[in-house]
């Protein structure tokens, strides 16, 4: 009977602090879904319908003409899919050059500011993380300055002997200007007569703009200091058991930092490389402050495209197809991004082989004492014993 009593008030207490929490949670969740949910279904439907603007979405006025709107970005032969085209051809070169080159930047700042031994640590931190908390349009403002014909970067190159380009005004790819130096002006016929999304192969490959490329350093500068702060988390937060343990048996900096720091720091690397990867997809500030589009459509993208679409033109069943399709690309690189860094199982015979009974399971762990540091660890100290210098 009492363990009766004892289990009813248990389940009775349970359902008490469960109602305590939805009400605590509701105001929120009623925000998100009014504010949020709600918005986005609306477009989604607007994505299917030819709503003009004028009124709303849902009176009777407005038709659904299914993927009538997708259909003309993706298949529809004219200017709206070779605009569409360009503004992925420019962000996907975006994305390929500053979603590495930051993460890597800032990486490396966060471990330069992290050693003991650095004095003023304090300054560089707020120094590098400074530009992330300035007003983009500020810095692109000053970045428009800066990489003016006769700004200070053109200055500071004629004083190396090089004549720098009219940043912001020259639409050719970098790509297509390394190889003119070789006499190269124009692609294969296999490239230049073929095409996607209304863009020829031999523009895809051809790089991004110069002036999408100021805007790439652009990007690197501002966003850098912030995932600099992820990274020190992460490294203050890292056990230094195994590293200590590597450096005794003659490993050298490069093989502990690759074989033993790096492999800790995966899931502060993955939460980097998607806040990156979003960021990047959704770039749209410094091009409407910067240039809209221009030169030429070079600096077009996705997000001011949809806004130019909608708001400008008046074609807000494309613009909120642009909208979609977007959410649908950071989705699919999202989810291969997480599948490429995902946990990897260490073998048996790796673990036998530095001593790591096999019946616990054969995954690494996430902290710093699992399987697989305990392997990467040996790794590196095996090479170290070797003598090999560098690590394959």
């Amino acid at each position: 009977m009492s363990k009766t009593t004892s289990r009813s008030r248990r389940s009775g207490i349970r359902r008490g602090e469960a109602a305590s929490g939805w009400l605590f949670t509701a105001p929120v969740i009623i925000l998100l879904g009014v504010f949020l949910l709600i918005p986005v279904l609306m477009a989604l439907w607007v994505s299917f319908s030819d709503w003009g603007g004028r009124g709303s979405p849902f009176s009777s006025d407005v038709d659904f003409v299914g993927l009538k709107n997708y259909q003309t970005l993706l298949a529809g032969g004219g200017l709206a899919e070779q605009d569409f085209g360009l503004s992925l051809k420019n962000n996907a070169w975006y994305v390929v050059l500053v979603v590495p080159i930051q993460t890597a930047v800032a990486l490396g700042l966060a471990v330069m500011v992290n050693r003991a031994i650095l004095r003023g640590r304090g300054f560089f931190r707020t120094a590098f993380y400074f530009p992330s908390v300035t007003s983009s349009v500020a810095i692109t403002v000053l970045w428009l300055f800066l990489f003016g014909a006769t700004g200070a970067v053109n200055e500071v190159l004629s004083w190396l002997g090089i004549n720098g380009p009219n940043w912001f005004n020259d639409p050719d790819g970098i790509f297509h200007n390394f190889l003119e130096i070789f006499g190269v002006t124009s692609g294969p016929a296999a490239l230049t007569q073929n095409t996607f999304l209304g863009v020829s192969w031999w523009d895809w490959l051809g790089g991004p703009s110069v002036a999408m490329s100021a805007f790439v350093l652009l990007a690197v500068f501002t966003t850098g200091g912030t995932f600099m702060l992820l990274f020190i988390a992460a490294l203050q937060n890292l056990g230094g058991d195994i590293t200590e343990a590597a450096m005794m048996d003659g490993a050298n900096g490069w093989q502990r930092f690759w074989r033993i720091t790096l492999p800790q720091l995966r899931p502060t690397l993955f939460t980097v490389l998607t806040l990156g990867l979003i960021g990047c997809w959704q770039v749209f500030d410094q091009i409407y402050t910067g240039t809209k589009g221009a030169p030429s459509k070079t600096t077009l993208t996705p997000a001011y495209l949809s806004y130019t679409t909608a708001f400008t033109n008046q074609e807000w069943g494309q613009g909120a197809a642009i909208a979609f399709i977007l959410f649908v690309i950071i989705v699919v690189f999202t989810l291969f991004q997480r599948w490429a860094l995902r946990e990897r199982p260490v073998s048996k015979r790796r673990m036998r082989r530095y001593g790591i009974p096999t019946d616990g399971g054969s995954r690494g762990g996430r902290g710093g004492d699992g399987p697989g540091m305990k392997v990467a660890a040996g790794v590196a100290t095996e090479q170290a014993l070797n003598g090999r210098g560098t690590i394959g």
